[in-house]
This record gives structure tokens, C-alpha cells and sequence, in this order.
């Protein structure tokens, strides 16, 4: 994963990984009960409200929804409920393409 690789200095990646694992379990977490929100863009892009920059340790919200995918079916099935409240769905391309909010999906932008 991108994240994986986002090192700091005189990091190894094994020690990264754990790091992002870490972030994604405590997010995974906090979005099940109810404490990180999930906003969605118009244009399907996805931002989690609610972890502080301390708690993201670096991780992308795009990182953290492709892991959340992947290893957690119970924050699955909250971003679901999201998307249905959202009235639209999560993008994966858009995602993929890296659009993404600094500011709890206020504006939306990719660098």
C-alpha cells in the first residue's frame, strides 16, 4: 500500500506497516461505534471525521478506506450505511485518483 511506504526517517518499512495497521485498527474501531464519521463527496470521494492528525499517523482517509475494505467487514458496513445516508456511493476510481479533504470534507482537492 502507498501508506506502507510513506516512511519517516530511519524508518523501515516493517515498522510503517505496523504503524498503518495500528491507525486502520483504531479507525476501524472509532467508525463502529460511532465516533469517526464518514463524509463522501459529490463525486465519491471519502474523508473520516473525527480522528485527529495524532490518531492518523500519516495514513491517508483513500489509505485507510482501501485497508478498512480489506480487513475490517464491520467498518465495511459502516461506510455502507454512510453511502445510503449519503444518498451515493464511495468512488473507487476517484479514490484511486487521489481526491481528498484536509479540512473534514469542507473542499476536496489532490496533490
Amino acid at each position: 500500500m502507498p501508506c506502507d511506504t510513506r516512511l519517516k526517517p530511519g524508518q523501515k518499512i516493517s515498522e510503517r506497516k505496523e504503524e498503518v495497521t495500528k491507525v486502520v485498527a483504531t479507525l476501524a474501531q472509532r467508525l463502529v461505534s460511532g465516533q469517526v464519521k464518514v463524509k463522501i463527496s459529490p463525486d465519491g470521494a471519502i474523508a473520516f471525521l473525527g480522528l485527529s492528525d495524532s490518531d492518523r499517523d500519516g495514513v491517508t482517509d483513500n489509505c485507510a478506506y482501501r485497508r478498512l475494505l480489506a480487513t475490517s467487514p464491520s467498518a465495511a458496513m459502516a461506510i455502507a450505511r454512510a453511502e445510503q445516508l449519503a444518498g451515493r456511493r464511495v468512488n473507487k476510481q476517484v479514490v484511486a485518483q487521489g481526491l481528498h479533504s484536509h479540512d473534514n470534507g469542507k473542499t476536496w482537492h489532490t496533490h
